[in-house]
């Protein structure tokens, strides 16, 4: 029994097992040759939710070995980036993560800015909305802005079918039942979002009582229902 879910223990650990964002991570791309060369620099990461940006994030960490500190421009006060700053002292050169970025206030952008020109924190920004408009020049013309795409319907399969197999991580100890034209269905209604295919994934196998057999059927009706029910979670948190 996992206490993680299937979208957090599914999360990619290299450029390689992600889907989509070929034009960023496919082979001679930008970040395969940031990696290759193990020269990461500041950028901005921008496109719809679950397109995977925090997974890039933390994949780039993973695989240049950069100490990694997470931080949520909202919430985030001064005192976090003295203490993201102290230990990138200690440690070496740091990757900051910044969710919602555009957010950052003026004093927010000051205090980091140095930090970044002489390259103590490489600076990885998350954002929904357009870099172009929303964010401050001072922080936008030291960072590379990325945008990121929904996924299409067979990237996602392909996903889905990655976690039915996994053992470790995913479904794999699992005796799912679960026709090709189901995956397209579930994939379809995730609305090209990674997290709530996956989601929905495995709330229709958690919530589909076995047969006698052990085998667990899931059905186009079961993936409607599941998909619904995870929309429905996420517009009421």
């Amino acid at each position: 029994m996992f206490s993680e879910p299937l979208a957090y223990r599914m999360r990619p650990k290299t450029l390689d097992e992600i889907v989509g964002q070929k034009h960023l991570i496919g082979e001679g791309k930008f970040l395969q040759r940031l990696v290759a060369a193990n020269r990461l620099s500041s950028m901005i990461l921008h496109g719809p939710p679950g397109t995977g940006k925090t997974t890039i994030a933390h994949v780039l960490a993973r695989m240049t070995d950069l100490p990694f500190h997470e931080i949520n421009a909202v919430s985030a006060g001064k005192k976090d980036m003295e203490t993201i700053v102290g230990h990138a002292r200690f440690e070496g050169q740091s990757i900051i993560f910044v969710d919602e970025v555009h957010r950052f206030n003026k004093a927010q952008q000051d205090f980091l800015l140095p930090y970044m020109e002489n390259g103590l924190l490489i600076l990885i920004g998350a954002t929904t909305e357009n870099p172009h408009f929303e964010i401050n020049h001072a922080i936008k013309s030291r960072c590379t802005i990325l945008e990121l795409t929904y996924p299409t319907v067979d990237e996602i399969k392909e996903v889905l079918q990655r976690a039915l197999e996994d053992k470790q991580r995913g479904l794999g100890t699992y005796k799912v039942v679960i026709e090709e034209s189901t995956l397209n269905t579930l994939a379809e209604h995730s609305g090209g979002d990674v997290r709530s295919a996956l989601n929905g994934l495995e709330l229709a196998v958690l919530s589909t009582t076995a047969e006698e057999d052990g085998s667990i059927i899931i059905t186009d009706e079961i993936v409607r229902e599941c998909v619904q029910q995870v929309v429905t979670f996420f517009i009421i948190l």
